[in-house]
């Protein structure tokens, strides 16, 4: 449910950029998320497609970039995709830590329609 006001202000952001550059509507959002970012892309995408209705954000295309967390190993000193109920480095074996990367929850780009 969390979602639901995250995208009241992506929609609120994306509109004022496109009334900053004067344009009729926004054609596309690109949105980062990471996979532990606590936020779930299809929900996102739903709200949006309601909440967009009547602004200049209707009509436009979400496009979600989804971001696979990373994880650490500070043996091998790589980092690596988490494996579903594994810590563990694909090269040693031991538990890794996790990073930043797939934390990520962000308007990457604003793609608008001037006259």
């Amino acid at each position: 449910m969390h979602e639901y006001p995250v995208t009241e202000q992506i929609i609120k952001i994306a509109s004022e950029k496109a009334k900053e550059n004067k344009a009729i509507k926004v054609n596309r959002i690109t949105l980062v998320v990471g996979e532990q970012s606590g936020f779930i892309g299809e929900s996102i995408q739903m709200y949006f497609d309601i909440i967009s209705r009547g602004s200049l954000c209707e009509g436009a295309i979400l496009e979600i970039e989804n971001v696979k967390a990373k994880w650490k190993c500070l043996t091998c000193d790589i980092t690596y995709p988490r494996q579903p109920y594994s810590f563990a480095c694909p090269k040693c074996g031991q538990d890794g830590v996790p990073t930043d990367i797939g934390k990520e929850f962000y308007i990457k780009s604003i793609e608008v329609e001037v006259p």
